[in-house]
């Protein structure tokens, strides 16, 4: 949620029973005014890259944290960051790299930990998930994206990748005609645009619920009402905070799905890169 949302900057009593309207928050909470201001030549420090520094701080912080002091019998703290490791091992990139994936275990751990922790800023009061701008997530995509073609003409070459990538094999050739356009707009367009995509819609959708429900809870509030009126709106706004509360939890598992679906898709990329089709 912006701080546009969190304070509620609406009409002075403006609320249910007061004779004026629900006004919904808009997309204009995505584009908040900029936090650092009066540096020459510039507009202002964006919200989002003071976030992006502040997600990146903190991976940096945790990964400090849960490496401090390494030992052959590990502690809690490093037992927490091993059975990360382990996750990201077990349930991304073994079941789409086999054990040469094994190389991209501290690529994959930092790509997830860091998408998670830009998620995360959502849940922070008045600020807003660094990947409900589209620059981030598409940065990040970006980055898998071209990723992908440096190790696909590394180990297949230049024209090797891209003929494995556009003419699969064991087709008849009249069907390239129809295949290889296809397969040409779905490898170098809409898979990195699709990636950047459902992370950024996400992240989008869940906050500006998230707005809903607090402004809505806050317009339905109405205290200096007739007594009758007042109570009924307190009803009203408990039902608004109850579900803001249960979507608040459910956005966490969001947030935490979200990292790891982007994460194991750039690992299958990536696994599709190494090896020449069959």
């Amino acid at each position: 949620m912006s701080a546009d949302v969190r304070i509620l900057a609406a009409e002075p009593g403006c609320h249910l029973f007061s004779g004026c309207g629900f006004e919904a928050p808009t997309i204009g909470m995505f584009f908040p005014e900029p936090w650092i201001t009066g540096i020459p030549g510039t507009t202002g420090i964006d919200l989002y890259l003071v976030l992006l520094l502040i997600a990146l701080g903190a991976v940096l912080l945790l990964w400090s944290w849960f490496s401090k002091k390494l030992s052959l019998v590990p502690g809690r703290r490093q037992g927490i960051g091993e059975m990360l490791v382990l996750f990201i091992r077990d349930q991304i990139t073994r079941p789409t790299m086999g054990a040469k994936g094994d190389g991209f275990i501290p690529l994959m751990t930092a790509i997830f930990t860091f998408i998670l922790l830009m998620n995360f800023t959502g849940l922070i009061p008045g600020l807003l998930p660094v990947n409900s701008d589209l620059s981030f997530p598409a940065m990040l995509a970006g980055f898998i994206f071209i990723l992908t073609l440096i190790i696909g003409m590394k180990k297949q070459g230049g024209w090797g990748y891209i003929r494995n990538q556009i003419f699969p094999p064991g087709m008849p050739k009249p069907i390239y005609l129809l295949v290889t356009p296809i397969e040409i707009l779905s490898v170098f367009v809409i898979r990195p645009v699709t990636h950047a995509l459902r992370l950024f819609a996400t992240m989008f959708a869940g906050s500006l619920l998230l707005a809903v429900f607090a402004y809505g809870g806050w317009y339905m509030l109405n205290v200096t009402a007739e007594p009758a009126l007042a109570a009924l709106s307190v009803v009203y706004s408990g039902a608004a905070l109850l579900g803001y509360i249960a979507f608040f939890v459910f956005e966490i598992l969001i947030m935490a799905v979200q990292a790891f679906i982007f994460t194991l898709l750039a690992s299958l990329y990536i696994n599709q890169s190494l090896e020449a089709a069959h």
